[in-house]
């Protein structure tokens, strides 16, 4: 008998042993004795294996923007699987692969023309710091080696986007990671930024420690300046007024390369299809994902300025310019559903639809506070974040237990980082599940101890 005839699928909705799944970024112990299973998805709900209806409140893992099972993307997925399932981008390709870049570049702005694919928001941030790095060397600037990076900075888990976040669980526990990496300061100051909605007036003046460091190192050492526009994972962070370009001002100044790491911000999450556009400073690259696809298939990448692309356009014409690269790169599955998704949201009107609703978006979200244990509330764009309050000796618990109880009882589906509750749905969520999501919220927060 073959080992699939062996295999019990009777229980792939409700599996009762739970062990053989390693579960990233989980208190897998916990998790394992109250599961949150989830079985199907559209529009905006999830549904638990009998049935239940759960408000996706994060967009999935920050990534559905367009919510869940559309048919133009269910189709497109579908009939690109049957007609190719795989191409090799090394040394061959499809063409719905240039398409896709082509339509990525006109949604960037300026000449941010030129687009790597990766498959990931991680592989995409190691594929831009390399492609930092072998700018400088085919630039005959070998010496351009240091990366500078963020405090509370979240960029993927590979090496060098571990090396150059900022948090410190994701990076304590792996040894040296890449030397030659800095880090900026965070912009958060609650002090000084306590209910803020959108950017705040406190903190542009934080951009001048990159003078510090360019005066420590010398700029001649320093290839790239990464950074977030809206820091997401540690617990949503609007950029400072003005404080995005004078990291662009001092970056030019001293002959720095500014990647955007827009992971998350790209594609309507903060009413436009960059936040590079949001605030008109332009980068030298900017990393995406998740959003392309609205989350169905796994795609990353990188989107270029000229500039960058044509340093490498030299030599021989037969010899490879940048050796990286993924056997999934511009997959024609993932491809496919990146066109669809592009298709919906133009279509659909959803990156200003996300711009429409952010003030009544804000004001549903400021409506907790003063909710018990509720110490700082942020919003910009269709995100939200709610500082809670610690429980003595026991950091995270609180937040959890909101988590889970949200789950289990609310009919919501929320994310934790530490205390603090993040919020970031679908950006077809209507007016009415706003208020329903909030007003839950509310009644959950008044009976947390």
């Amino acid at each position: 008998m073959s080992v699939a005839h062996d295999i019990d699928t009777s229980a792939e909705l409700s599996p009762n042993d739970l062990e053989a799944f390693w579960m990233p970024f989980t208190p897998n112990r916990a998790f394992k004795k109250n599961p949150r299973l989830i079985s199907r998805a559209k529009d905006v709900h999830y549904y638990t294996p009998d049935g239940r209806a759960v408000l996706d409140a994060t967009a999935g893992l920050w990534c559905c923007n367009a919510g869940h099972g559309r048919a133009p993307i269910v189709e497109a997925i579908q009939k690109q699987a049957a007609e190719l399932d795989y191409a090799p981008a090394f040394q061959f390709a499809h063409p719905k692969a240039f398409a896709l870049a082509n339509r990525l570049g006109m949604m960037a702005p300026a000449d941010l023309d030129h687009v790597f694919f990766a498959n990931s928001g991680s592989e995409a941030v190691d594929s831009a710091l390399k492609i930092a790095l072998a700018y400088w060397n085919v630039q005959g600037k070998g010496s351009k080696t240091r990366l500078i990076g963020r405090e509370r900075g979240y960029h993927g888990v590979g090496f060098g986007g571990i090396s150059v976040g900022g948090i410190v669980n994701n990076r304590k526990f792996f040894g040296g990671l890449l030397t030659g990496v800095d880090h900026l300061p965070h912009t958060y100051n609650r002090a000084e930024q306590a209910f803020t909605r959108g950017e705040p007036e406190w903190g542009a003046h934080l951009a001048d420690n990159l003078e510090s460091i360019v005066a420590l190192h010398d700029a001649s050492t320093i290839a790239a300046v990464v950074v977030e526009p809206m820091a997401g994972s540690t617990g949503v962070l609007p950029p400072p007024k003005g404080y995005l370009r004078k990291l662009r001002e001092i970056c030019d100044k001293h002959g720095i390369l500014l990647i955007f790491d827009e992971v998350i911000t790209a594609f309507g999450r903060l009413g436009f299809g960059t936040a590079a556009e949001r605030y008109g400073v332009v980068p030298d690259m900017i990393t995406f994902a998740k959003g392309v696809t609205s989350g169905t298939v796994p795609m990353g990448g990188v989107i270029v300025r000229k500039p960058v692309y044509d340093a490498f356009m030299n030599g021989p014409e037969h010899v490879i310019e940048l050796f990286h690269g993924y056997t999934y790169s511009a997959h024609p599955i993932a491809v496919a559903a990146g066109l669809a998704t592009l298709d919906v949201y133009l279509d659909e009107g959803l990156f200003d639809r996300a711009r429409e609703l952010e003030g009544e978006w804000a004001d549903a979200a400021m409506s907790l506070k003063g909710k018990p244990n509720v110490v700082d509330i942020r919003t910009i764009g269709l995100v939200a974040a709610i500082d809670l309050e610690s429980r003595p000796g026991a950091v995270g618990a609180r937040a959890y237990e909101a988590m889970d109880r949200a789950f289990h009882e609310y009919d919501m589906m929320i994310r934790v980082t530490g205390d603090t509750i993040a919020l970031s749905p679908p950006l077809t969520i209507s007016r009415d599940q706003i208020g329903g999501l909030f007003d839950g919220l509310g009644k959950l927060l008044g009976e947390l101890s």
